[in-house]
């Protein structure tokens, strides 16, 4: 389909400037409105006036098949909220349950302007058919834990995980990639995640892990293991291969100095890590040092939204709080965050995350046309600081059109909404 979107406020490398933007598969032009290609016939044509035009987010950790949990394990202390009340909850999940729960998280981030997410899930096949079904892209990776490489259970998981690639490449679902996703250094074991690391060097495959989220974390890989997370990790060779580490709220020096060596991207989630008590990550440091830092919601069952908006906000607003600093993660520095460098993170920098031409179309329109946009004085400040999802019109993927005006067109909204609902009336 080629669409032509005329007159629109496009940000481009974090500024906005009026344009018509011209697709057909990938971006075909940015350019003024009397500059678009003479040969160029779209099928169909949007009006970009009162819309803002900006690369579609990536949602960089995401557990989506939890949406199921959402408001119902709030205000516990981490551990608890972990071992005692979501993962008795999570045994009781069927795969039909993961596939709506998953279908839900989709819905709701299509209507929030992300395009992309990368999911940590433990359900077979259900992140993947769901990402499809709605029309997303989307990184799968399937969680892993175990004591060792020889455990029936952990040989299964990795199992698993390479054969949703296998069903992925056989269906052609072209708009998911997968990774590896240990699930943390204290739900696997060192001889597993020695052998994790040697199944993803072999394969080529990325790692997906949850790294240094809490001090409780960090104490007892300093006891046990004599060295921190991120150094523990480093020793077995799980950063020899691209790595996503969400959270990284507890790090040292020397834990900074490793992550930017082994080019590792950092997934932070702040509004999960308050939620639960974690804390803060040093994301301006890490920025600073040069690491690539993207941005993620973590769950429903502790964020509460899969909203990418309230989460720019917070990761600006807490970072110049923590560092007492008002000049601390600027608007354009977390539009980044949000969407260049999430592409980035999943190899996809190249060709993804930006609104130029030869990129791929992911795209989201958003109606302007709000108080909340009112006074125009910086449209690239009233992203991050005034926006609060509503305002998403539209929503192209790989060149399609997934919302428009409002509606998803790929999801029945009311059968979601159903299924939800039987899962959980029966055990919740």
């Amino acid at each position: 389909m080629k669409i032509k979107i005329n007159n629109a406020w496009v940000l481009e490398n974090g500024e906005v400037t009026q344009k018509t933007v011209c697709i057909d598969k990938k971006i075909v032009s940015v350019t003024k409105a009397d500059d678009v290609p003479v040969d160029f016939e779209p099928d169909t044509v949007i009006d970009g006036s009162n819309k803002l035009l900006m690369p579609g987010m990536v949602n960089s950790h995401t557990h989506a098949y939890m949406s199921v949990f959402r408001n119902l394990a709030d205000d516990l202390a981490f551990e608890e909220w972990l071992f005692g009340r979501i993962s008795p909850l999570e045994d009781k999940l069927t795969l039909n349950d993961c596939y709506w729960g998953n279908m839900l998280s989709c819905l709701e981030m299509i209507k929030s302007g992300t395009t992309c997410f990368v999911d940590m899930h433990l359900a077979l096949n259900q992140s993947v058919l769901a990402a499809q079904d709605a029309g997303m892209r989307a990184v799968i990776s399937r969680g892993l834990v175990g004591s060792d490489r020889n455990e029936a259970g952990a040989v299964k998981r990795i199992s698993e995980a390479f054969s949703e690639w296998e069903y992925a490449q056989e269906n052609g679902f072209s708009r998911l990639k997968f990774m590896l996703a240990p699930h943390a250094i204290y739900t696997c074991g060192k001889d597993y995640l020695q052998y994790i690391a040697e199944v993803a060097k072999e394969k080529g495959w990325g790692i997906n892990i949850h790294l240094s989220e809490t001090k409780h974390e960090v104490e007892e890989s300093l006891k046990n293991n004599g060295m921190s997370p991120v150094k523990y990790i480093d020793s077995l060779g799980l950063l020899d291969v691209p790595v996503i580490a969400a959270h990284c709220v507890n790090l040292d020096d020397d834990d900074i100095a490793i992550l930017k060596a082994k080019n590792v991207s950092v997934a932070t989630n702040p509004a999960s890590n308050m939620k639960l008590g974690n804390g803060f990550a040093p994301v301006n440091r890490l920025i600073n040092e040069g690491i690539n830092v993207c941005l993620g919601t973590d769950s429903q069952a502790s964020n509460n939204t899969l909203n990418m908006f309230t989460e720019m906000r917070l990761l600006s607003l807490i970072h110049k709080g923590v560092d007492l600093d008002a000049q601390a993660m600027p608007a354009k520095t977390v539009l980044k965050c949000a969407t260049e460098n999430g592409y980035r993170a999943i190899g996809m920098g190249d060709i993804a995350g930006k609104i130029e031409a030869g990129k791929l179309a992911d795209i989201v329109l958003l109606d302007i046309d709000a108080p909340q946009f009112y006074p125009r004085n910086n449209l690239v400040s009233a992203l991050v600081y005034s926006a609060n999802g509503s305002e998403v019109d539209t929503v192209i993927i790989d060149g399609e059109i997934v919302m428009k005006n409002k509606e998803v067109l790929t999801i029945d909204t009311e059968r979601v909404y159903h299924e939800i609902n039987r899962i959980t009336q029966n055990y919740m």
